[in-house]
């Protein structure tokens, strides 16, 4: 299936590894020229050094952080300078924040919303005037099933997720008729580095494979976790021309997961 990216211009926010990374490579290998950004320049730069492998690679790495909104603004400026403009967004910035209520204070949940809400409110704000001036403008979310599938163990994004959906619906709901297309994927249990640290704080007895087994056998229905690269196939596809007729959607890569949501 030709997904008719070549020549597209694309920013991954959290492209330094896990999902966004795969998401970055799988728009390369596509034919999209790519910008990555992360808050660690060691991570961005040994990234952007791999990504380039992919034959005929175009890709730029940024340092920054998305709770900073005057960052935000420059770098979208200097990637749309740098790469001639920009038509697709993946707001992938954020991460799992394990917690029950009474564990989280409020300075966790202002950090919380800030690195998942916010940033794709900063960042999709930013990128708009670009996006106006695509042919074919896509903004997509990578959210989490918890966003309708609420757990007590994952308060925080539970909550947190559940007002990233809806800022998906309304943004497209508002900028359909420019034809903007904006849409949400979310993710269930994916191996992502992440999961190093959910292990060590809520099972540090088991190993990894052994903690992935028994949360899988406990939620999901495939009864294994997902990897990276059946996420970033379908933020290509809702990338390219293909999904050129959805928008407002919210797509879950979960095996299962939150099937009663």
């Amino acid at each position: 299936m030709k997904l008719g990216l070549g020549g597209r211009r694309a920013l991954v926010t959290g492209g330094s590894k896990g999902i966004g990374y795969g998401v970055a490579a799988e728009l390369l290998a596509e034919g999209a020229s790519v910008a990555i950004c992360a808050r660690t320049p060691d991570e961005v730069a040994a990234a952007v050094k791999s990504l380039s492998e992919v034959d005929g690679a175009v890709v730029s790495g940024h340092v920054c952080d998305v709770t900073d909104a005057d960052a935000v603004a420059a770098l979208v400026s200097d990637v749309a300078a740098e790469h001639g403009g920009l038509d697709i967004l993946v707001n992938n910035a954020g991460g799992a924040h394990p917690g029950g209520f009474e564990d989280l204070t409020d300075e966790i949940w202002k950090r919380d919303l800030d690195v998942k809400l916010f940033s794709q409110i900063r960042c999709t704000r930013a990128a708009l005037p670009h996006l106006r001036r695509s042919v074919a403008p896509r903004v997509v979310n990578v959210n989490a099933v918890y966003a309708r599938y609420p757990d007590p163990a994952f308060f925080a994004t539970s909550v947190n997720r559940a007002a990233c959906h809806n800022l998906t619906k309304v943004l497209a709901q508002q900028y359909g008729p420019e034809g903007i297309l904006v849409n949400s994927v979310n993710i269930g249990f994916v191996v992502t580095p992440q999961w190093a640290n959910i292990r060590a704080r809520r099972a540090p007895e088991l190993t990894e494979e052994e903690f992935f087994a028994r949360l899988a056998a406990e939620e999901v229905p495939l009864g294994r976790f997902g990897t990276v690269d059946e996420v970033s196939g379908l933020v290509a596809f809702l990338a390219g021309d293909r999904a050129s007729y959805i928008t407002g959607a919210s797509i879950d890569v979960a095996g299962g997961m939150g099937k009663y949501s």
